[in-house]
């Protein structure tokens, strides 16, 4: 991670059901860098272990960070070593924020749908909202009550009849309805959606007609890639000249790593962002969850831990 921060976990409270809640600060009590709403950290959790955790709490506060982190079922590692190990008054080595799922800011009115802990970006979202005087509504999807993180602090907003939540155990276990929740909202508004993949798939789906620049989404985790028919390709360096195969059961920033150049990577599944490349030449096959329509378009920019080659050969500006 480059522009590393020494941050120090000044609270952690229990928010929900499997569901902490970490305030960092400074200890020399500086001002930290100021974020966006919907931008997130990169936390070093040790051992190789790179994490993103999305902020929460008021984009206008400049004294602490806070994230929720909920803990994941097949846990890889990340969570589960917050949940049990990190403790109030440790360091934490952190990134400086960075925002992939960035709020519009001139939209007239925004729509958002969470679920489970993707309700923290989505916060951060309702906190701008609310201070630069937006139309907002927030449908919120848990499975129980008790896993209802930020129940008091959206309460709180001052706007209930902008929020619905739906509880699946309340609901005979009935999966949330994209479609009738998006029906009502107006096709000018910006759709912003983090959750599971089964709620993004459906919000997907729901919002398949509306202008594809108006609905956002923060992905999890990276939707399995079908391997089949893959085909090797040439890579080639601009500084140093270089070219390099790159094989059907290889990746790009594997390859790269293997000759010696390193680049700044953090989740090696196209969620993050932290491996985006300028393109010189070539056609790329994005396989990420962060580029817009648009980048994705002009072949100017990829991610080269998931992505690949529609052409024999990519230059990139490296």
């Amino acid at each position: 991670m480059t522009n590393i921060l020494q941050l120090e976990v000044a609270s952690i409270r229990s928010e929900a059901k499997d569901v902490l809640v970490l305030e960092l600060r400074a200890r020399s009590g500086v001002p930290l860098p100021a974020f966006s709403a919907g931008s997130h950290l990169e936390v070093n959790l040790g051992n190789g272990l790179i994490r993103h955790y999305s902020l929460c709490n008021d984009p206008a506060e400049r004294d602490r960070y806070c994230i929720g982190v909920g803990l994941a079922p097949s846990s890889r590692g990340g969570s589960r070593r917050i949940h049990d190990l990190v403790r109030r008054g440790d360091l934490l080595s952190v990134s400086q924020p960075r925002n992939n799922f960035p709020l519009v800011a001139d939209a007239e009115q925004y729509c958002f749908v969470a679920g489970g802990i993707g309700i923290t970006p989505i916060l951060s979202m309702i906190r701008w909202c609310v201070a630069a005087g937006k139309r907002w509504q927030l449908f919120y999807c848990v499975r129980s009550r008790q896993r209802a993180a930020f129940y008091e602090d959206i309460k709180a907003l001052g706007n209930t009849a902008a929020v619905h939540f739906h509880v699946d155990e309340e609901q005979s276990g009935r999966f949330f309805d994209a479609e009738s929740a998006l029906r009502a909202v107006p096709a000018t508004a910006h759709v912003y959606c983090c959750g599971p993949a089964p709620l993004m798939r459906a919000v997907q789906e729901a919002g398949r007609d509306r202008p594809s620049d108006h609905v956002h989404f923060e992905w999890f985790s990276a939707e399995p890639k079908t391997q089949q028919d893959l085909q090797a390709f040439d890579v080639v360096v601009r500084s140093s000249k270089q070219r390099f195969r790159v094989g059907a059961d290889q990746s790009i920033l594997g390859v790269l790593e293997d000759n010696g150049i390193l680049l700044p990577s953090a989740c090696r599944e196209g969620l993050c962002g932290t491996c985006q490349v300028s393109v010189l030449s070539g056609i790329p096959d994005h396989r990420d969850t962060v580029l817009s329509a648009e980048q994705r378009a002009s072949n100017q920019t990829m991610l080269v831990c998931v992505s690949r080659a529609q052409s024999d050969v990519l230059e990139l500006d490296l």
